[in-house]
């Protein structure tokens, strides 16, 4: 019989609300609505200034890596998350929706429409000047916020649109990651990029050599690959990718040979003369315990293990403290031609809300009429049209690409009401229209 502790009132509760598919995008979603108060209360001026405080490291009265809060979130923290994107994707590419080239292909050309048509509606509207650079920001699809929204109407969504979803989030993000690698960086240190490189390689050459300790990939990832990449000029969220994807996908003991090997050690322990006065346990159950413990390590790919123990973290921690840092928008003080003296705002909100919509709906039924790929059982135009309103939600990775894009403080203010704007809009028409679908 389980025994119950006065904690577990509390831990228990905390646990059913993280394992639950609709909570980390209530958490992000009131992370959001408290950095836009306090960006637009008594305390707006402590709030940003907060995010202004620098932290570095001195050696003989040499600064290095000295960068602001905001920074050390969005390279550093945001790094975190970026890894955690590397795992899904490889994960997916070696045994997931990914994995298999037909069943894969709709959600790719899905999520390449995606990304280009709203591209080319924002391009449309800001072809010139450093508005320009803004292109990629309403790319990208929130898979958090948009699966929570796709989690909330239960069970009358039938479990394909929640895949195709998922896959198409998914591809989305490896899209954002390309462009955020091959458009969105700085000056380029050859020297941190080799050593960057070299690091990489010593990790690619430990899981080949069957090296599964995750503090090995933990110290040549942060240590070597994160900080070189971070002073290469090349942004250091792709230090984190590269580095996911040498983290090992697979396994020393397959299923039936785990289940054979821990019924042969529950045997041995059971055989034990149980002494259920004592609280502590021999020498010889330990033995057992740790072996099953050992066996379930062995047949758990290094890759799982680490996205399983991660996910919590980034999606209740990291993600959360990112939107505090980033959502913050002052709105009391804008005046309407301000706030529309550029397309800026305009080309973010059309290029999510009808490029998405647009380049998702239209690419994937092309996809089917050409018999490209079969539409997924139980899914229809009506339907795909939810998804794209959905996958106009694009609060993260469109606030994290805006940092890149613009250093002026008037064209991200009018960026983040672009994608305010057309992130609650989407969300709210797509739930509204998927809630009609019949269960």
């Amino acid at each position: 019989m389980e025994k119950n502790y006065p904690i577990d009132k509390v831990v228990k509760p905390v646990q059913k609300f993280i394992r639950h598919e609709k909570s980390g995008g209530l958490v992000l979603g009131i992370c959001v609505i408290l950095a836009l108060f306090l960006a637009n209360s008594p305390f707006s001026d402590q709030y940003f200034e907060f995010f202004q405080h620098k932290f570095g490291f001195t050696f003989d009265g040499i600064p290095y890596l000295e960068y602001d809060l905001l920074h050390w979130i969005n390279d550093g923290l945001m790094a975190i998350f970026f890894f955690v994107v590397g795992l899904e994707l490889k994960r997916e590419i070696v045994a997931g929706e990914l994995s298999n080239p037909r069943k894969a292909m709709l959600p790719i050309i899905a999520a390449a429409g995606g990304m280009l048509v709203p591209a080319l509606i924002y391009f449309s509207m800001n072809s010139s000047g450093e508005v320009s650079n803004g292109w990629g920001i309403p790319m990208a699809t929130d898979i958090a916020f948009a699966l929570g929204v796709l989690y909330l109407l239960g069970n009358r969504i039938p479990l394909s649109l929640k895949v195709f979803l998922t896959a198409l989030a998914i591809v989305d993000d490896l899209g954002a990651v390309l462009v955020i690698a091959f458009f969105y960086t700085s000056e380029i240190s050859t020297v941190s990029l080799i050593a960057g490189f070299s690091f990489l390689t010593v990790m690619y050459a430990g899981n080949k050599l069957g090296i599964r300790n995750i503090l090995f990939y933990a110290i040549f990832g942060i240590i070597g690959v994160w900080t070189s990449f971070l002073l290469s000029g090349v942004h250091a969220t792709i230090a984190a990718v590269l580095a996911a994807f040498t983290i090992p996908a697979d396994v020393r003991i397959r299923e039936n040979f785990l289940i054979s090997k821990i019924q042969t050690s529950l045997q041995k322990f059971s055989a034990i003369d149980p002494n259920d006065k004592i609280p502590t346990l021999t020498n010889e159950q330990l033995h057992y315990l740790e072996e099953i413990k050992t066996d379930a390590n062995n047949a758990t790919p290094p890759l799982q293990r680490l996205e399983h123990a991660m996910h919590p973290f980034v999606t209740f921690v990291i993600i959360p403290i990112f939107a505090l840092a980033n959502a913050g928008v002052t709105v009391i003080d804008i005046e309407f031609e301000e706030l529309f003296s550029t397309n800026v705002a305009l080309g973010v909100a059309l290029g999510l809300l009808l490029g998405k919509v647009v380049g998702v709906v239209g690419f994937t039924w092309l996809s089917v009429k050409m018999k490209i790929s079969p539409f997924p059982e139980g899914m229809n135009v009506k339907n795909l049209f939810g998804l794209g309103l959905l996958a106009s939600i694009g609060f993260t990775m469109s606030l994290f690409i805006t940092s890149l894009a613009f250093q002026s403080p008037e064209y991200i203010t009018q960026a983040k009401i672009g994608i305010f704007a057309a992130s609650i809009i989407g969300g709210i028409l797509g739930y509204a229209l998927l809630s009609r679908i019949k269960k």
